[in-house]
């Protein structure tokens, strides 16, 4: 079936069996392989990617459900020129050991700061001084879908902070 997804900006026409998965689009025909396939179950996370700008897993998504979407793998997220935020606070903070779920933990959490974002300010996200302020644990959960196997946490956490406005 063919489908058109726009990819990291830029429209991308697709030939693909209708069981051809988002995170196998994204792979195998357009060779965009900072999505990881870990599970292949949606359980750990690494193939997340961002649809219209929501967090998804790319493997549990079929690549003709996203006709006329917009996707954004770890490759949009930044560039070598100019990194993301959350990139350069991974890089700071040493959030990564293996990397295999550093992309999906980085769009994640892009994802993640949007959906805080547009709930806020609430009590509950934002101090006094209009920052998003989120618990150690608030951050954990909303980023439980993601699984680090090398047990990076403490570090991702306070990546994902530093670029929130909080000291880790």
């Amino acid at each position: 079936m063919r489908t058109t997804i726009t990819v990291n900006g830029e429209a991308r026409t697709l030939d693909v069996d209708t069981r051809t998965t988002l995170l196998d689009a994204l792979r195998e025909h357009l060779k965009l392989t900072g999505a990881k396939k870990g599970c292949d179950h949606g359980q750990c996370g690494a193939c997340t990617v961002l649809v219209n700008g929501e967090r998804i897993n790319a493997c549990l998504s079929l690549a003709v459900m996203h006709d006329g979407d917009s996707v954004t793998s770890i490759e949009g997220v930044g560039t070598v020129g100019a990194l993301h935020p959350l990139q350069v606070a991974f890089l700071t903070e040493d959030a990564f050991q293996c990397g295999y779920c550093t992309p999906g933990q980085i769009c994640s959490a892009v994802g993640m700061l949007q959906e805080v974002a547009e709930n806020w300010p609430s009590q509950e996200t934002a101090d006094l001084t209009g920052r998003i302020t989120l618990t150690d644990d608030e951050l954990r959960e909303r980023m439980s879908g993601n699984i680090c196997r090398c047990s990076a946490y403490p570090q991702i956490v306070a990546a994902i902070k530093s670029v929130a406005g909080e000291t880790a």
